[in-house]
């Protein structure tokens, strides 16, 4: 079993168990983290926004331009903004750290 660990806007720190091939949004949700994901993961939305810890940034395959565009419309963007439908779970990524940002947009975009 990997490991994820998701920080609170607050701090709180949560070390969850997770499995190779899970998004981390399906992650938070098993495990009740407040990643909204408006969305359900079909990236529509920013609402799974999550900032990954510097030192992880770089193991993570780079964003596709769908996700590029919508995390411009997330709050709180940072340079190693995410969105959490779209990190999928490995070897590699195990221990990952990743934060709530304080402020989420609610943004769902439609055909």
């Amino acid at each position: 079993m990997l490991k994820v660990i998701f920080i609170d806007a607050d701090g709180t720190r949560h070390e969850v168990d997770a499995a190779a091939g899970e998004s981390l949004l399906t992650i938070a949700h098993r495990n009740r983290i407040d990643v909204e994901g408006a969305c359900e993961g079909s990236m529509a939305c920013s609402t799974c926004h999550l900032v990954v810890a510097p030192e992880w940034y770089g193991k993570l395959p780079p964003a596709i331009d769908e996700e590029s565009d919508l995390l411009d419309l997330a709050a709180g963007l940072t340079r190693t903004s995410r969105l959490g439908c779209q990190i999928v779970m490995s070897e590699a990524l195990d221990g990952l750290v990743v934060s709530l940002p304080g402020a989420v947009h609610n943004l769902v975009m439609v055909p």
